[in-house]
């Protein structure tokens, strides 16, 4: 039973210090935080067109009245 326990612990020790998916994990966090940064830069683009657009429209508006 302790020979069995030792093997676990020596095969979690060897995940621990194993970094084969560190890079790809940087790389999901980085793309990650790039599509939050869109998403969010989208969405203040977004309100400044349609405020935009809401102008443009009104003025024609005025103009035909």
């Amino acid at each position: 039973m302790a020979n069995r326990f030792s093997l676990l612990i020596l095969r979690l020790k060897g995940l621990l210090a194993e970094e084969t998916g560190q890079d790809l994990v940087e790389y999901a966090l980085v793309l990650a935080l790039i599509a939050f940064g869109c998403t969010a830069g989208m969405q203040a683009l977004a309100g400044g067109i349609n405020t935009a657009f809401d102008t443009i429209s009104s003025t024609l508006a005025s103009y035909t009245s």
